[in-house]
């Protein structure tokens, strides 16, 4: 665990092994805006351009996750793509609203994975509400080397 941007933000990489198997797993939750400052999301850009930055450094199997306050269309996203070289197994298979949950006219897709090229979608699905103001989402991925990963 480490703190990004701020001390109270949490970020989590974990490199996840099974045998010959190593995918390198980062979590997320940037700093949502406030409210009152919707136009400023200098902390939740920081974070995610750094993490774009690390991934880019490092080459292997890698699974960037999380509730990250941002809409896959954004600049800041896109961004994010462009750097990492990790792509969104959503593009083209419908925007998986995710946000919010207890709102059915007013939805978003805030919850993301984002994948290396060494992987492929399996299949995607958004789960029934637990309650939450976000929904599950679930991802079942292959690797390269045939064996399963799978990010929930």
């Amino acid at each position: 665990m480490e703190f990004l941007i701020k001390e109270n933000i949490p970020s989590i990489s974990a490199n996840v092994k099974k045998e010959d198997f190593t995918c390198r797993l980062i979590c997320l939750h940037p700093q949502p805006p406030a409210p009152d400052e919707v136009i400023n999301t200098k902390n939740r850009d920081r974070e995610l351009l750094v993490v774009a930055n690390r991934v880019a450094e490092q080459k292997g199997l890698t699974i960037v996750l999380g509730d990250l306050n941002d809409v896959a269309w954004s600049d800041t996203s896109y961004k994010f793509r462009l750097i990492s070289g990790l792509k969104d197994p959503r593009k083209g298979r419908g925007f998986y609203n995710t946000y919010h949950a207890r709102i059915p006219f007013l939805r978003w897709a805030l919850d993301h994975v984002f994948i290396s090229k060494e992987f492929k979608l399996i299949r995607i699905e958004r789960l029934p509400s637990i309650g939450s103001d976000h929904f599950p989402i679930s991802f079942i991925l292959v690797s390269i080397n045939s064996l399963l990963c799978s990010a929930l």
